[in-house]
């Protein structure tokens, strides 16, 4: 049956999230109140600064909540006394319990970024670039209290390329969101949807990236390394090591060669270029980042630092 709603409670944190709220308002959706995670120390001088919601938000002069946690009475009772009919969840980073999920008239519909089941959690769309999907897309779902578990509402299918890095992904999908959830909110208000259970079967889950994920391992594919590189760009990035200092990865292309070497080994420098052996295959570096300097390419990396061929990247 269609479902009557107006009231829209906005929750979303990052860049992601910016085209579904740019989106409902510019639809001149009622946006009653946006909430978003408290304001986070940055940068050298650790200065707080606010979300990127949360400045959209201002912008546009909405009530702006920003709870530690949506477990807290007070808080509830806040969200309750604002009436919401909805909630639209995106990229919000924290739990929403069952007695949040009960305030609104039709629960909460959210905007995740794969295709679910597979990727359920909060990095989704980094392990399908380094898992080697060859597609991803967005999925909109109300949201039970399990972890991406609740019924589906639409899905948008998007290829991976072989570029993609999961910056290039991530635009591309967060603007894929924006449209979808819109798409959503109509057929929801038509009554043309029929949420469709999830096959637990197919789910797979795609946990929270940490620092040392990003450790280049030479044994590994040339293939596989290159994945890794372009998933984990532009945080938190892959890196290896030159002696005792710290290498980043920013950039890098599949070689031609199929030679066999010991992994980590600088197989040549020609043409400015630092081509690596791998487990399988030859992999050039393009784009690096020495440990206390800034991101170059790697022929100017040459010019500064004394690389020669031979010797070994990662620890040793």
């Amino acid at each position: 049956m269609p479902c009557s709603y107006s009231r829209l409670i906005f929750m979303g944190t990052p860049d992601f999230a910016l085209p579904s709220l740019k989106t409902l308002l510019e639809a001149e959706e009622k946006v009653v109140s946006v909430y978003t995670r408290p304001d986070r120390p940055k940068g050298r001088g650790r200065k707080l600064t606010s979300s990127p919601v949360k400045d959209i938000a201002l912008y546009h002069n909405l009530p702006v909540f920003q709870p530690v946690s949506l477990r807290e009475d007070f808080v509830q009772n806040q969200i309750a006394k604002q009436k919401p009919d909805l909630l639209i969840v995106v990229a919000y980073g924290l739990i929403l319990p069952q007695s949040v999920l009960d305030i609104p008239s039709w629960g909460a519909v959210n905007v995740h970024a794969s295709l679910l089941p597979k990727y359920r959690g909060a990095a989704p769309i980094q392990w399908a670039i380094i898992s080697g999907e060859k597609e991803t897309g967005i999925t909109t779902m109300r949201i039970d209290a399990g972890l991406d578990t609740g019924d589906i509402l639409l899905q948008d299918s998007e290829p991976i390329f072989k570029t993609d890095t999961a910056q290039s992904l991530h635009d591309r999908l967060s603007e894929k969101g924006a449209r979808l959830l819109l798409q959503t909110l109509t057929l929801l208000r038509q009554g043309a949807l029929i949420p469709q259970p999830q096959d637990f079967s197919q789910s797979s889950y795609a946990p929270p990236l940490k620092k040392a994920q990003g450790e280049i391992h030479w044994d590994l594919s040339a293939e596989e390394i290159d994945r890794l590189i372009r998933g984990l760009s532009p945080w938190p990035g892959a890196f290896t090591f030159f002696g005792d200092k710290r290498l980043l990865v920013h950039r890098s292309v599949l070689g031609s060669r199929e030679e066999r070497g010991i992994p980590g080994t600088i197989y040549s420098l020609q043409e400015g270029c630092i081509q690596v052996q791998t487990g399988q295959g030859i992999l050039t570096l393009m784009e690096v980042q020495m440990e206390g300097h800034r991101s170059m390419s790697s022929e100017e990396l040459l010019r500064g630092f004394s690389l020669k061929v031979g010797d070994g990247l990662g620890r040793q």
